[in-house]
């Protein structure tokens, strides 16, 4: 019975795998899980992913961001296009270090609401994409 690959190779390929094995993997980069970073996260995936798409749930509306706050809590609102200044529909804060996130209004009720959390959830610990 013929070896799969000649003696001389063998020892080649063993030291490469070997030096592969103690090689250390590097961490992912950990998020910045304070109340800004985090709301600045989820308001430019947010205007990325619900209004800037075309996302036929959001048409209706647009993103007011309110990030500079001197509460201490920065939000992104939700309102109605064609009238800004009328109360929110959509409410997203944070607060402290580690963010305390915090989604009300009346789109939470709809049947849109379960996305939301899920979205801003999602985008409030790193992860992109729509």
């Amino acid at each position: 019975m013929r070896p799969l690959l000649p003696a001389k190779l063998l020892l080649p390929l063993a030291a490469i795998a070997a030096l592969a094995a103690c090689q250390t993997k590097t961490p992912a980069p950990k998020v910045n899980g304070g109340a800004l970073p985090t709301m600045e996260r989820v308001a430019l995936a947010a205007n990325s992913c619900w209004f800037k798409s075309g996302d036929p749930a959001f048409k209706a509306y647009r993103l007011a961001p309110e990030l500079n706050s001197f509460s201490g809590r920065p939000r992104i609102l939700v309102v109605h296009r064609n009238s800004p200044e009328s109360r929110p529909l959509l409410v997203v804060q944070a607060e402290g270090n580690p963010a305390k996130l915090d989604a009300f209004g009346p789109m939470m009720g709809e049947a849109v609401g379960a996305r939301i959390a899920t979205d801003v959830n999602r985008w409030a610990g790193g992860g992109k994409g729509c």
